[in-house]
């Protein structure tokens, strides 16, 4: 649908602006999990040149359709990137990675399937470049091993998140230096919250109070205090926050 297409085009812009890739010249790019080419299109766009890997033919059917401008490599990232070192200027990808966690096969071990794409994408890579991997990570977990498998190939970096206080904007981009550690780039949507630098900090003391979607279980303290602070928000009159916040009566005699 057309939503998808403007989020992914989105999600595009932005990845390629966390590249920081120099202005006077031409790059070569990776899209890791290129699918139809739409992150390729704005990567065309902006007069770079790209090479896109994926592993579902139908998709790269339909970017070959499309008559896009990068060169298209069927192959699966969990089994490493083949192209010779230092050869890439930056690498994109777009909602892919978390994929890799998943075991398809019983021979397949997620974490080193995530260091083999992690341990020759870096060898691909020019020093000093970046690679910026959008996900969906299904929960702290999936975001710590990826982390953890990119970092113990020799990545430095971590995480940026665009909009962290909403649940709608919120993005997840795993932003990598190559030789170099550059400053992790800040998340949109981050100024206004507190100063101190947003890197990837997981923490699962609150997720005791969230159900499977990631809100706080109904009635619970921090969804009556949530829901507060958005009617703050709002601009509506809400009582104060004290000790006895959401917890429950005694029942009467």
């Amino acid at each position: 649908s057309s939503r998808v297409v403007e989020i992914q085009s989105q999600m595009s812009e932005r990845a390629v602006e966390l590249l920081g890739l120099p202005e006077d010249r031409a790059c070569l790019l990776l899209d890791v999990g290129c699918g139809s080419g739409l992150s390729g299109d704005y990567i065309s766009e902006e007069g770079h040149y790209w090479i896109g890997m994926d592993i579902s033919p139908a998709m790269l059917d339909v970017a070959v359709e499309r008559e896009v401008e990068g060169d298209l490599l069927l192959a699966d990232v969990g089994q490493g990137i083949p192209f010779r070192p230092g050869m890439f200027d930056g690498c994109i990808s777009i909602s892919a990675v978390q994929w890799l966690c998943n075991a398809d096969k019983k021979s397949h071990s997620p974490p080193k399937r995530l260091y083999r794409f992690f341990s020759t994408l870096y060898t691909a890579l020019a020093r000093g470049s970046r690679a910026v991997l959008q996900l969906y990570p299904e929960n702290s977990e999936q975001l710590e091993l990826i982390t953890a498998q990119a970092m113990r190939a020799g990545f430095t970096g971590g995480m940026v998140v665009d909009y962290p206080n909403s649940a709608k904007a919120k993005k997840f981009f795993l932003c990598l230096f190559v030789g170099t550690s550059g400053t992790l780039p800040k998340g949109l949507g981050t100024e206004c919250a507190s100063e101190e630098p947003h890197q990837a900090k997981f923490t699962n003391e609150r997720t005791r109070f969230r159900n499977v979607k990631g809100k706080s279980v109904k009635k619970s303290r921090d969804w009556i205090l949530e829901k507060k602070e958005r009617r703050r928000r709002q601009g509506k009159e809400v009582r104060a926050d004290t000790k006895y916040t959401g917890r429950k009566r005694r029942p009467r005699f």
